[in-house]
């Protein structure tokens, strides 16, 4: 018997709906980034991009439990003293709330070209509406999975 590696006429890659409302930030990433992977199927091959494309909808409601709203995201701009800094409650305030949750599904993901390249299947919206109803994405209700996926 053969291990089974996946080419890419074997790939079957579905659009998968996530509402993000009062989901809990860190447990929605982690569900992301095993979807986006491609890990939940049989057929999982390290070396392929097996993942389904993710929509996630209303990042701007997404919950943070304890003090991490109050937490630092720091980057910098590449020039001598370019160290930048915001918090998560700026972040999630200001023009681009869905860049939280962004990161943190990009956090979970191995540093590599692969995960460069499966982080293009995920489109992440601060409100509900988003244009991808054309791909009749599968709706995934994160919420009822587990009891602690949201924050009470």
């Amino acid at each position: 018997m053969k291990t089974f590696s996946a080419t890419p006429a074997d790939i079957d890659k579905k659009w998968i709906l996530i509402d993000a409302e009062g989901v809990v930030l860190g447990r929605l990433a982690s569900i992301v980034a095993t979807r986006l992977r491609g890990k939940h199927k049989a057929s999982f091959t390290p070396h392929m991009d097996m993942g389904d494309h993710v929509i996630i909808i209303n990042a701007d409601k997404i919950q943070l439990t304890g003090k991490k709203r109050e937490e630092n995201f720091y980057w910098h701009t590449g020039h001598p003293g370019g160290i930048k800094e915001r918090t998560k409650q700026q972040i999630l305030e200001g023009k681009h709330p869905e860049r939280v949750v962004t990161l943190a599904v990009k956090r979970m993901l191995p540093g590599n070209r692969l995960s460069r390249q499966i982080m293009t299947n995920l489109r992440v919206y601060a409100g509900s509406d988003h244009p991808h109803e054309a791909q009749s994405p599968d709706v995934l209700d994160v919420k009822s999975m587990n009891s602690k996926n949201t924050r009470s």
